[in-house]
């Protein structure tokens, strides 16, 4: 097993009481692996007890840059330190530097900066379906937006109409119509949506993360494109969680040269520094949204433009797509050798630094949970998605040998879990 090490804490209150006083006085909207993070540095966390982690979530890829990178937690301080917020009822010296910046950065003409990443899905359905009344002639209240199956794109209410996960949606209704869902990975059954008449647009993750790190298969993205442009239909590429060099790419679109119509981006835009997400497109489209018809408090603050700008600044300085394109070749091997040699996983797959084991039991099993609090007891930590699925999405910032340890350690601990079924 790796060796774990601990580092003095001060906090006066111990792991169970800080979980205890979450039970008590917060809603209960998650079920967090038993642990209580004080520190993070890298690709590292610590607890209040001062037992030292690897993090192989990344808060979801937010984290690519590593926790608490130097430069943008500079980046803030600095910031904080003149304005950190003026609403948009005002310009400020930042937020136009920005835009500039990123629209450069990723190739769009407009960019709309955004706090959470569901708000940021939620801006570009209202774009695209504005862009469809106005450009192609929609009748109103008639536009139609395509999704996949097994999506994650959120909780809002809108979002959660066209999603299949019976936990968010359940006594939620009534839900927001105007959706089309198609299965995943299924160009035939995109270009039949496609025919269907008032369709303004295909919403898609390039790799399902949520839904376990479904990859589709190469050049899924490409014809999908092609077919919504054939059919005058907006590409919408949500990645959220893919994007910012977790799988490989900046964005996980650029393994299939495709430059989506409008670009969806949260997480990692600031390395998990500050909320900030952001929706991309050309004029053509962005420039059907006219003052009042759309805004935030808090979009483009002072803050979240310094955070942003240099979060994106290490992703490029630091070769963070190129770390993980090298280092997920490498983990997926790893876990290969774990899987032919242990029956208890059955599958490894993802691109770059994101991937996920398949655990051979059913979806309803405690098993990949269980696994998780053992592979915590061991120094690692990483959350099960859909019941036999384990997400392991480790800081863009690993090196080599810090990989290998975890290997060992994910290897050992599935090994020794196993004995003792």
């Amino acid at each position: 097993m790796g060796k774990i090490i601990h580092f003095m804490q001060n906090s006066k209150y111990t792991s169970q009481e800080l979980i205890a006083m979450e039970h008590k006085y917060g809603a209960h909207n998650y079920h967090p692996l038993p642990v209580v993070l004080s520190k993070g540095e890298g690709v590292h966390v610590w607890d209040v007890e001062g037992k030292k982690y690897y993090d192989f979530l990344s808060a979801y890829s937010a984290v690519n840059q590593g926790h608490c990178h130097p430069r943008i937690i500079k980046a803030l301080k600095d910031q904080a330190e003149n304005l950190t917020l003026t609403s948009r009822a005002f310009h400020s010296d930042i937020l136009g530097q920005y835009e500039k910046y990123a629209c450069e950065y990723f190739g769009f003409d407009k960019i709309l900066p955004m706090n959470s990443g569901a708000e940021a899905v939620e801006s570009a359905i209202k774009i695209a379906r504005k862009y469809g009344y106005e450009h192609k002639g929609i009748p109103d209240q008639e536009a139609k937006i395509i999704v996949a199956e097994n999506n994650f794109h959120g909780r809002t209410t809108t979002i959660i109409s066209f999603s299949n996960d019976e936990d968010a949606r359940h006594n939620f209704g009534p839900y927001t119509k105007g959706f089309i869902k198609v299965p995943y990975n299924d160009l035939d059954a995109l270009e039949k949506a496609l025919q269907e008449e008032n369709v303004v647009g295909f919403l898609v993750e390039p790799i399902q993360g949520e839904a376990g790190v479904y990859v589709p298969d190469e050049g899924y993205l490409k014809k999908a494109q092609e077919l919504c442009h054939k059919n005058n239909a907006l590409f919408i590429a949500d990645e959220i969680q893919t994007g910012i060099a977790r799988t490989g790419r900046l964005l996980a679109v650029d393994h299939e040269d495709v430059h989506p119509d409008i670009l969806i981006l949260g997480k990692a835009i600031s390395g998990g520094v500050y909320p900030v997400s952001a929706v991309l497109a050309d004029d053509t489209i962005m420039g059907v949204l006219k003052p009042g018809q759309h805004g935030s408090t808090f979009g483009g603050n002072p803050l979240a433009c310094a955070v942003a700008i240099e979060a994106l600044e290490v992703v490029k300085d630091e070769n963070l797509a190129e770390n993980a394109e090298k280092l997920g070749k490498r983990f997926r091997t790893g876990m290969q050798k774990l899987v032919d040699s242990n029956d208890l996983v059955k599958l490894v797959r993802g691109k770059g630094l994101l991937n996920a084991v398949v655990v051979n039991d059913a979806e309803d099993s405690s098993t990949a949970w269980d696994l998780c609090v053992a592979l915590k007891e061991n120094g690692l930590l990483a959350k099960p998605t859909h019941g036999n699925i384990i997400r392991f999405a480790p800081p863009l910032v690993m090196t080599e040998e810090q990989l290998d340890e975890c290997i060992q350690i994910i290897t050992d601990t599935v090994n020794t879990f196993t004995e003792n079924r």
